[in-house]
Formats: structure tokens, C-alpha cells, sequence
């Protein structure tokens, strides 16, 4: 549970970042794609000792891993598309949601973990789904079309509707294939850190040339202060990620009882941090769904917290 605390604690630690960025003017999108040269010296620093970092191209879970970092920066953009053309409740509802897709693989695809779901476990997770909803949820104001200075957009059917479902399914696949590679090519916690910083590479790569295009194209200006949020950014990004993993690794790859713990347990901590720094109000929706989220856990995890008490 420690690793799962710690990956918890780390991932609100981030957001709290996305939360103070436009305070101090630092640009989010660069921020973000330089924090992954960030993330790979941090990773470099926690090498076991007598380790060094190579990578080889003939193994299968090389390629896997680049194609897993390229993931990472393309559900970020799919992120912003779809918070400027459908809002913020529809994108954080399908990054929320998400979390049924590895659930669900882990359950009845990979058929892993150390226990058996009974009813109380299956409930936990409906109630999981439900309490993701209620507490993301925030009543907001009509979007405005980016395209247009002077009417707001309707929120009408057609190719706008489909990046939600979009970022639903980009973080639900990136998160299924995290576990997936934790459970064939990570057998052992000293390859966990050889197989994250490869999957960083992809990242880096992949932000890079994404930065240099919208540089070309007149789209960005350098920042420099976004330096700076990269290091604030990519240390905690790492090392969420490795605490997740090696949480993942605890459990025996049960993404069945790691995923939700850990999505509701960011929720759940994000709210008392939004409170606490910066004045966030509950709406009556959130609250009810924040004690599900609290009751989701003990269902989920009723098993392991009677074993521990």
C-alpha cells in the first residue's frame, strides 16, 4: 500500500502544478514537453546501483515502450482538443471513466490478482464508476467555439462529440498496456526503471517533434520560465508513474483493485487539496460522490484492509 499511497500522493502533487501554471505565466504545453527530459534524468538517478541504462532494439517490449510514451503525449492533446471544443466536465468524465478499461482487462482479459472478486468487490467498482462521475462533475458555462469570436457553439453532434470518447479511450489503452507490460516484461522491480525510462524516450521524442512543428508553423514562442515548471513538473511525473508501477507489482498486477483505489484516491485528495489552497467549492454532487469514493475503497479492498486490521 505504500507504493500505491506514495503514486497517489505524487499524482495530485502534479495537478496541483496544471492548478498554479497561469499564476506564474509558465506555458503549459511546453512545460509538459520538456518535463520528460525531467523525468528521464530523475529515472537515470534512481538506476540500482552496478545498472546502466541501454536500450536494446531486437526485444519486443522496447518498441511497446516507445509506442506507450508516443500514447502519453497524444491522449495530452486529445486532452486540451477536447476541454477547448466539448469543456472540462466531458474531458475529465472520460479521463475519470477510463479506469473501467483496464479494470475490465484485468478482470476477463488478463485474469490476474491474488484474490477472487466477489459481490462486494464487483459493487465496489460500480460504485467506483459512479462516485468518478458525481465527483467530477461541475455544472459550467456554454463553450465557446475557438473558431468564432462572437457566438458560443452549440454542443451538436458530429466530430467534436468523438474526442471525449477519444480521451476516454486513449487513457483507458495506455493505462491497460501499462499493466499489461508490468505483467509479461516487468517480472522483477530492478527492470521497472529500465522499461520506464524507455517508454520516457517515446515521450520525449514524440513532444519534441510536436514542439519543433508548432514552433515552425509560428504556433509557439520559446518560454523559458517553462523550464522551470518542467522540473517541478517531471520529477513528481516520474516517479508517480514508478511508484504505480511497482504498486502494480505489489499487487500482482491486479489493475482490477490498483486502478480504482488509485483514481479515486487522486480524486479524493485533489479535492481536500483544491479546498484547503485554493478555496474550491463541493457542489452537493460532489460531496455524494466523494462518500461513494470512500465506500468504493473499503468495498473494493475489504479483503486486504480485514487482513491488515
Amino acid at each position: 500500500m505504500l507504493f500505491l499511497g506514495l503514486s497517489i500522493l505524487l499524482s495530485v502533487l502534479l495537478l496541483l502544478n496544471f492548478r498554479v501554471f497561469p499564476r506564474y505565466e509558465v506555458n503549459t504545453f511546453q512545460a509538459i514537453v520538456f518535463n520528460y527530459p525531467v523525468c528521464f534524468l530523475t529515472g537515470l538517478l534512481l538506476l540500482p546501483a552496478g545498472q546502466s541504462f541501454s536500450i536494446d532494439f531486437s526485444q519486443t517490449w522496447t518498441w511497446l515502450a516507445f509506442g506507450l510514451g508516443v500514447g502519453f503525449i497524444l491522449t495530452f492533446l486529445l486532452s486540451g482538443a477536447s476541454t477547448q471544443r466539448m469543456g472540462i466536465t466531458a474531458t475529465s468524465l472520460a479521463n475519470n471513466l477510463s479506469l473501467v478499461i483496464p479494470v475490465c482487462f484485468s478482470l476477463f482479459v488478463f485474469q490476474t490478482g491474488g484474490k477472487t472478486f466477489d459481490a462486494l468487490n464487483y459493487l465496489g467498482l460500480v460504485l467506483a464508476v459512479i462516485a468518478v462521475g458525481l465527483s467530477t462533475y461541475k455544472k459550467e458555462p456554454p463553450v465557446v467555439d475557438p473558431d468564432s469570436s462572437a457566438r458560443p457553439a452549440s454542443r451538436r453532434l458530429g466530430a467534436y462529440v468523438l474526442l471525449p470518447v477519444a480521451v476516454f479511450l486513449f487513457y483507458g489503452a495506455t493505462n491497460t498496456m501499462i499493466n499489461y507490460m508490468n505483467l509479461r516484461y516487468i517480472p522483477s522491480a530492478d527492470k521497472t526503471i529500465q522499461v520506464t525510462l524507455t517508454m520516457v524516450i517515446g515521450a520525449i521524442v514524440a513532444g519534441l517533434l510536436m514542439l519543433t512543428v508548432r514552433l515552425i508553423q509560428g504556433k509557439e514562442t520559446f518560454q523559458p520560465r517553462s523550464l522551470l515548471g518542467a522540473v517541478t513538473l517531471g520529477i513528481p511525473n516520474f516517479l508517480s508513474f514508478y511508484t504505480l508501477v511497482l504498486a502494480l507489482s505489489a499487487f500482482g498486477g491486479n489493475g482490477a483493485f490498483v486502478y480504482p483505489i488509485y483514481n479515486i484516491g487522486v480524486i479524493l485528495l485533489a479535492a481536500i487539496m483544491a479546498a484547503l489552497f485554493f478555496r474550491e467549492q463541493l457542489s452537493v454532487a460532489n460531496r455524494i460522490g466523494l462518500a461513494l469514493a470512500v465506500l468504493a475503497i473499503g468495498l473494493i479492498s475489504w479483503q486486504e484492509l480485514a487482513q491488515a486490521f
